[in-house]
């Protein structure tokens, strides 16, 4: 009796500990993060005024304005070009190929090497393929391109998981009434999917508006005047201008850095928050 209550004791202990451990780390990096967010928000908020964020570019202002454009066009271009491929490719993977098929570990291969490659070697590939050889030249259209190509894991990924997750009794109940496969895909399973593929979409947009290095290479770091929607001309999203004016060596360039930073949290919150919104509601629908 003493050594089964003395094991009792010893499991509740280490449960006890195991989950004050887990709230430690989960406080951790809920500490992190919002120490990280406060530092960059109290230090680039005050330095942001209307000048900054719709002025046109110069020594003084170290205006946003093209650089906020840019990456908006950059999120909406990437997107279309990706999020098609991406959906249509998990879609082949989960619903029409065979097990065992040789095209799917070809695939699956093929997309987790895309997802563990730098995003450095992105911009390789796209100043010599886009810039280079299709002659796309350092742009908007060239840094698209390559950006589309470095999300699309993260797409087919969350996409696949997704699709996978919709219970086969809906397959099998709108087949049994005659439904055809694609129409079934795209009425009943793609609707019921579509939280978990927006939530993939939220990942692939912060890393979107996250990437300098590939950009450095394909879509440049010169700054318009004014905002453009000319694709072949080279321009710098928000991440490449807060990299940049962190270089400068001008008086107020680093609090123009912080100023751009805080802008880009902003930018990410509310498409993130849009996003989960409508994730919500598509749930929400699918579950009534």
């Amino acid at each position: 009796m003493k050594s089964n209550k003395s094991n009792i004791k010893k499991r509740k202990t280490k449960s006890f500990l195991l989950k004050c451990l887990v709230w430690f780390c989960g406080i951790l990096t809920v500490s992190v993060l919002v120490y990280i967010l406060l530092f960059i928000l109290i230090r680039g908020i005050p330095n942001i005024n209307i000048e900054f964020l719709f002025g046109s570019y110069n020594s003084e202002s170290l205006s946003a304005f093209s650089s906020i454009i840019a990456t908006i066009i950059m999120i909406i271009l990437s997107l279309v070009i990706a999020v098609p491929i991406g959906v249509f490719c998990a879609i082949y993977l989960t619903e029409y190929a065979k097990r065992g098929n040789k095209a799917v570990k070809l695939i699956r291969l093929a997309v987790d090497t895309l997802a563990g490659i730098p995003s450095i070697i992105y911009g390789l590939f796209g100043m010599i393929f886009f810039v280079t050889l299709l002659g796309f030249k350092t742009s908007i259209l060239s840094g698209v391109f390559t950006i589309a190509i470095m999300i699309l894991p993260v797409i087919i990924s969350s996409s696949e998981e997704a699709i996978k997750s919709v219970p086969d009794i809906y397959r099998e109940g709108s087949l049994g009434l005659g439904a055809s496969r694609l129409r079934t895909v795209f009425k009943i399973v793609l609707p019921s999917a579509m939280p978990g593929i927006l939530s993939g979409i939220i990942l692939a947009i912060g890393r979107i508006v996250g990437e300098t290095a590939a950009l450095i290479f394909t879509s440049g770091t010169n700054v318009m005047k004014m905002p453009t929607l000319n694709l072949f001309a080279s321009q710098r999203t928000l991440a490449i201008h807060m990299y940049m004016l962190a270089s400068e060596g001008l008086p107020h360039s680093k609090d123009m850095a912080f100023a751009t930073g805080a802008v880009l949290i902003v930018i990410v919150f509310i498409v993130n928050f849009a996003t989960t919104r409508l994730a919500n509601k598509l749930g929400r629908l699918n579950n009534e």
